[in-house]
């Protein structure tokens, strides 16, 4: 048996041609294992950052798609409800133009007291019938002339007016909505030429009159 000598410890087995230090030096170097584990996950962070950006582009583009496809409906959606309200317009317009000759025949009879019996029920069902589909009568004695609603089939002066106005209604006119029909066939009046306007002329005697009343209490 081999005895150890006492006083004396063992020592690591040192490669020749190698120090002490040297061996230390190495174990507290880290691996390159190590080194590369940190740059690693930098580039997939770095990765993970650009798919996201370009996922958040995507979805930008996506909404701004969505949002102008949205506006394109509702301004179709506005049109073809303006159009079929159109539509509806000319056809009844069409179809009520053929009854103004009777609606007519209707007021004339009126006028003369001849809307009596079953031709007064048949007239008043008539006329429900066509202000249900939308048709309004305009044109009133003493409203001024509107050439655009107005047709004019008699012309004379007056003394009492201040404008063109309408004095007789001669057929009246009729429109739905905004759609004129027919327009209203009128009688019109224009102040005399060279006449001062009525309201001038009240006025004017007005203050002679105040005038002589004044005149006649002076001493």
């Amino acid at each position: 048996m081999t005895e150890e000598t006492p006083g004396f410890e063992e020592k690591p087995d040192v490669p020749s041609g190698a120090t002490s230090d040297d061996a230390g030096t190495e174990a507290a170097t880290p691996s390159s294992e190590e080194e590369a584990a940190p740059a690693g996950d930098a580039n997939q962070t770095a990765g993970l950052t650009a798919q996201l950006d370009q996922v958040r582009t995507a979805l930008s583009e996506r909404t701004g798609d969505l949002q102008r496809l949205q506006a394109e409906y509702q301004n179709y959606r506005r049109r073809v409800e303006r159009d079929r309200v159109t539509v509806k317009e000319v056809a009844a317009a069409g179809l009520l133009s053929e009854l103004l000759p009777v609606l007519d025949d209707v007021g004339r009879a009126r006028e003369h007291g001849e809307l009596v019996g079953g031709f007064k029920s048949v007239a008043e069902s008539l006329e429900t019938v066509v202000a249900k589909l939308g048709l309004q009568q305009f044109g009133k004695e003493g409203e001024p002339f509107d050439p655009t609603i107005h047709e004019a089939l008699m012309h004379s002066y007056a003394p009492d007016v201040t404008e063109t106005t309408c004095v007789a209604i001669l057929q009246p006119g009729y429109r739905i909505g905004e759609r004129t029909i027919r327009p209203a066939r009128v009688a019109v009046a224009e102040p005399q030429p060279g006449a001062a306007p009525a309201a001038a002329k009240d006025a004017n005697e007005e203050q002679a009159a105040d005038e002589e009343s004044g005149g006649g209490e002076e001493v």
